[in-house]
C-alpha cells in the first residue's frame, strides 16, 4: 500500500485538471487516485473522457487512464475516497463556493485553483514563498465551518506571479505604487492554438476580470492576519492592464515601481536573487531552489527561452533600470499553468502537509 496521500482532482478533464494529473504522475508525496468531473462525464474512463482533447505535451499517465470518473457533485462519494482534493471545477463562482465548502464540511481539505474563495476573509490565498503565515487563519475557518480537518486554501491569479515576488523581495524599500501591464498566454484561458486559431498573430487588449485581480490580489498577499481573517494591505497601490498575446505558456509583465526608500540597482538585484521562503527552508518537492533569478542580457527573459526555469516554478526578471517617472522598472516572466496554476496549488498543498494541515484521513 502506497504511503502517499490519496488525492482527488475535481474538474479533472479540463486543462488545469490535466496539468494536475501530469504534475502528480511521479510526485513523492501525493498520488491522484480519484478523478471527478461533470455528471455527463461520470462513469467513463479518464482516457475516454479526454479523448481528442488532452492538451498536455506528455501522454496521459498510465496510472489514471482507466480510472472511472466520479460525479463531482456527489460530494460524499468522492470525499470518502481521498485524503484531500485539488479543485479545478468549471462552474459559476457561486456554485464553486458552495461545492468547495461542501467538500470541506466532509472533513476533506480543499486546495483550489479557482478564484471563488480568494476573497473569503478566513480562506488563505497563498504564494507559499511570500505569505505562508496566512495559514494561521485556517483554524478560524474550521471553527466557522464546524470541521476538525476540513478547510479551503486557494492560490492567487496567474497574472500576479511575474511581478508580486519582486515586490516581496523589495519590502525593505517599501514599494507603494506600481503600474503593470501583463502580456498573458492563451493557456491562461484554457486554450491551445488548435482551439483558438484566431489568436495566431493577434493581440486582444482585454481579459475579463483580470485587471481587478492583478490590482487587488497582491494586496491580500501582503495583508496581515487579524482576529482570524486576512486584512489586505492598505499602503500599496497597483494599477494594471492585461493583454492576451499569441503565446501558449508564459505570462510576461512590464512593471514600474515607486519605493519610499532609496535603493541601488545592485541592492535590488541582490534582494531578488537571495529571496527565499518557507518552501525553500522546508525543501518542498515542487519548490524552486532559486525562486527568483535576474538575467543581465538586454533581451531576456524570453518566453521561448525562459518559461520553464526551475521546472516552471521559478520567476525570471530582467531589464531592471531606473525610470524617469517612477523609481524603477523591470520585466518579469512566470509560467502561468505551472507556477501560476496547478504547480502553485501543488506547492501550496505541500506546504500545508509540511505544516500538518493536510494529513491522511483516519
Amino acid at each position: 500500500m502506497s504511503e502517499k496521500l490519496r488525492v482527488g482532482i475535481l474538474g479533472a478533464t479540463g486543462m488545469v485538471g490535466q496539468r494536475f494529473i501530469s504534475i502528480l504522475e511521479n510526485h513523492p508525496w501525493f498520488e491522484a487516485t480519484t478523478l471527478a468531473a461533470s455528471p455527463r462525464s461520470a462513469g467513463r474512463t479518464y482516457a475516454e473522457a479526454v479523448e481528442g482533447r488532452w492538451k498536455m505535451t506528455t501522454p496521459i499517465p498510465e496510472a489514471v487512464k482507466n480510472l472511472k470518473l466520479l460525479d463531482v457533485t456527489q460530494v460524499d462519494e468522492v470525499a470518502k475516497e481521498v485524503d484531500f482534493v485539488f479543485s479545478a471545477v468549471d462552474m459559476s463562482k457561486d456554485e464553486i463556493r458552495a461545492i468547495e465548502e461542501a467538500y470541506a464540511k466532509t472533513e476533506t481539505p480543499v486546495v483550489s485553483n479557482n478564484s471563488a474563495h480568494r476573497w473569503t476573509p478566513d480562506v488563505p490565498m497563498l504564494i507559499p514563498e511570500i505569505n505562508d503565515k496566512h495559514t494561521a487563519v485556517i483554524e478560524a475557518q474550521k471553527k466557522r465551518l464546524g470541521t476538525t480537518r476540513g478547510f479551503i486554501a486557494v492560490k492567487p491569479n496567474c497574472s500576479i506571479q511575474s511581478y508580486t515576488p519582486v515586490l516581496a523581495a523589495w519590502q525593505a524599500w517599501e514599494p507603494y505604487e506600481v503600474v503593470v501591464t501583463t502580456y498573458q498566454a492563451i493557456s491562461g484561458a484554457g486554450k491551445t492554438f488548435a482551439d483558438w486559431p484566431e489568436m495566431e498573430g493577434n493581440i486582444i487588449p482585454f481579459i475579463s476580470g483580470e485587471e481587478e485581480k492583478s490590482e487587488k490580489e497582491p494586496l491580500r498577499i501582503f495583508g496581515r492576519v487579524e482576529n482570524g481573517v486576512i486584512v489586505p494591505d492598505d499602503k500599496l497601490l497597483i494599477t494594471s492592464q492585461c493583454i492576451r498575446v499569441p503565446v501558449l505558456n508564459g505570462h510576461t509583465a512590464a512593471a514600474f515601481v515607486k519605493l519610499r526608500k532609496k535603493a541601488t540597482k545592485e541592492e535590488l538585484i541582490q534582494a531578488m536573487v537571495n529571496y527565499s521562503g518557507r518552501p525553500q527552508e522546508l525543501k518542498l518537492p515542487s519548490a524552486p531552489a532559486a525562486f527568483i533569478r535576474y538575467m543581465e542580457e538586454d533581451n531576456r527573459p524570453q518566453v521561448a527561452l525562459d518559461v520553464d526555469y526551475e521546472n516552471g516554478m521559478g520567476i525570471s526578471i530582467g531589464r531592471l533600470r531606473e525610470d524617469t517617472v517612477y523609481d524603477w522598472k523591470f520585466v518579469g516572466l512566470s509560467h502561468n499553468t505551472l507556477r501560476g496554476a496547478a504547480g502553485g496549488a501543488v506547492e501550496c498543498a505541500e506546504l500545508l502537509k509540511a505544516l500538518g494541515y493536510v494529513q491522511a484521513a483516519s
